[in-house]
């Protein structure tokens, strides 16, 4: 019986595979009427680790935008974070909240 071609030959057959980087997703702290801009500096210092500086400018764009971006990150990292988020804020009996969106 005859081989087929590539059978028995004692060559490999090198595969490519192409590994694609995770998809992004971003962070987005939403404005409310009680969370103090205090806290929300302190939340994105905390659980995003951004400077004082950086928390000021995203918390100025939640404040006046009603929304402001904090991070791009993997699903798994994102939604960690946004519920890291909402612990804070429950725990200090705020109301502030996040949602993460596809980048």
């Amino acid at each position: 019986m005859p081989l087929s071609e590539g059978w028995g030959t004692g060559l490999a057959v090198e595969r490519k595979e192409k590994l694609k980087e995770p998809e992004e997703y971003r962070v987005i702290l939403l404005n409310d009427d009680y969370t103090t801009m205090e806290f929300v500096v302190a939340v994105i210092v905390s659980v995003f680790r951004k400077s004082v500086k950086e928390a000021d400018r995203i918390m100025m764009d939640v404040h006046r935008k009603g929304r402001g971006a904090v991070g791009s990150y993997p699903w798994d990292i994102a939604s960690t974070k946004a519920e890291q988020v909402h612990s804070m804020a429950r725990n200090h009996e705020y109301p502030l909240r996040c949602i993460v969106e596809k980048a």
